[in-house]
């Protein structure tokens, strides 16, 4: 098994496409893709896994140590071409020093080994492109590019100006990739649009396959792929023998290694739709994960049977970042118009006025519920803001530079909830 990894000097450089497209390209020729994903974003793995039919993970280098890392790369047994996308620019990540801990995708590629596939956005520039691809090469020892895509190319003379670039530099061009429609993936407030919500979502990795296999060198990209190492347990505390999940377009955002984890673990997972109006079946936990209660915000309220379930749930309940909003008393949506929640914790949120919160986060817990640790590491995204928080905190939460947060999460009696989306234990 070899692999590679997907990254740009900037967000919005194509690097899903170009992910997308290599991984149906592959799976088209027959050839076993695992994805994985850099960072903490929990909509792309969704993306990777409908491109190659197999679950797609996420490696996080600020939040997992190299044992845990090596434990999620276990996952990709079977596969031939593991192909992980990174996130943000390639050499991103929170201030600190050393080569591991960052949350960079640079860290990623030099710890395993892996060449990148560095995807430059050449709109308004030409030779130029040559200087950022060196750069990003050189500003990290031990990063080896694989070569580089050039993406929004929009003529042969651009493609052979920004071509003549980056080959000046020392750097090898895998192709050339024009602007073409058909294979966006739209987006939203928190990234791209859900996959499960995109019906024209085969077409739109049809498209991209298609780009990439008339435009991209695959050859020598899989002859510039180095192999790939992981072994080890996946270990992951599960919260509760019989864990109930909400699953729906409301309640989607949870880490697919903590999945694996649980069931690795011996426990159960039911799923239940709130926005269906299911009421949670009997469980040890009830667990509603982050999504975008805020677009749903009146279904969920006229959710009679899920929110008198959910009330009358016999166990502990956890929410977080979207689950937490919902088992507020009130979350005022993007219109201001107020929707009743559940009112099983002091809490009233609103995306009215919106403001980008994010970040990693590490918490400690005091008096954690069943199967949270004292100690956690997750990330934070959101443009909802607490106008009110009637609650005890549930613990100290500080960013990656160990400043507080105002988003403490909250607790009553058998109920909790936290802005930030657990991804390991501390």
């Amino acid at each position: 098994m070899r692999g590679f990894l997907v990254s740009a000097p900037a967000s919005g450089s194509g690097k899903t496409l170009v992910t997308l497209g290599i991984s149906r390209a592959l799976r088209r020729k027959g050839v076993a893709v695992q994805c994985f994903k850099s960072g903490p974003d929990y909509i792309d793995p969704a993306f990777h896994r409908a491109a190659t039919g197999r679950a797609s993970f996420n490696l996080d280098s600020w939040a997992m140590g190299l044992p845990m890392v090596q434990a999620v790369l276990a996952q990709a047994e079977g596969a031939e071409v593991v192909v992980a996308e990174g996130s943000m620019g390639l050499h991103d990540g929170v201030a600190g020093p050393g080569a591991w801990g960052r949350g960079a995708s640079a860290d990623l590629a030099v710890a395993m080994g892996w060449p990148v596939v560095l995807v430059l956005d050449v709109s308004g520039q030409a030779q130029t492109a040559g200087a950022v691809a060196l750069g990003c090469q050189n500003f990290r020892p031990g990063l080896r590019l694989a070569g580089v895509v050039l993406n929004k190319v929009a003529s042969p003379r651009h493609e052979r100006l920004a071509r003549a670039g980056v080959e000046a530099a020392g750097l090898r061009v895998l192709g050339a990739l024009p602007r073409q429609k058909g294979a966006e993936v739209p987006e939203r407030h928190l990234g791209l649009v859900q996959a499960e919500e995109l019906p024209q979502l085969e077409s739109v990795l049809e498209a991209a396959a298609d780009l990439v296999a008339t435009h991209l060198d695959l050859d020598a990209l899989l002859a510039a792929a180095a192999p790939v190492v992981g072994g080890g347990v996946l270990r992951v505390t599960p919260p509760g023998q019989r864990i109930v999940l909400a699953r729906d377009e409301a309640f989607s955002f949870v880490y697919p290694h903590l999945l694996e984890g649980w069931r690795a673990a011996g426990a159960e997972i039911v799923t239940f739709s709130p926005l269906a109006d299911e009421p949670p079946p009997a469980g040890d936990i009830c667990w509603l994960p982050g999504g975008y209660p805020e677009l749903h915000a009146g279904r969920i309220a006229g959710a009679a049977r899920f929110l008198e379930g959910l009330r009358a749930f016999d166990g502990p309940v956890h929410g977080e970042c979207g689950g937490y909003m919902v088992l507020g008393e009130a979350l005022v949506d993007g219109a201001g118009v107020s929707h009743r929640m559940a009112g099983m914790l002091g809490l009233v949120t609103s995306f009215a006025k919106r403001k980008m919160h994010l970040g990693y986060r590490l918490a400690e817990i005091e008096n954690p519920p069943p199967g949270l640790a004292l100690r956690l590491r997750g990330h934070e995204f959101h443009y909802s803001n607490i106008i009110a928080q009637r609650d005890e905190p549930l613990g100290k939460v500080t960013d990656a530079d160990g400043i507080l947060v105002p988003e403490t999460g909250s607790r009553r009696g058998h109920v909790t909830g936290t802005y930030f989306h657990m991804i390991a234990e501390a």
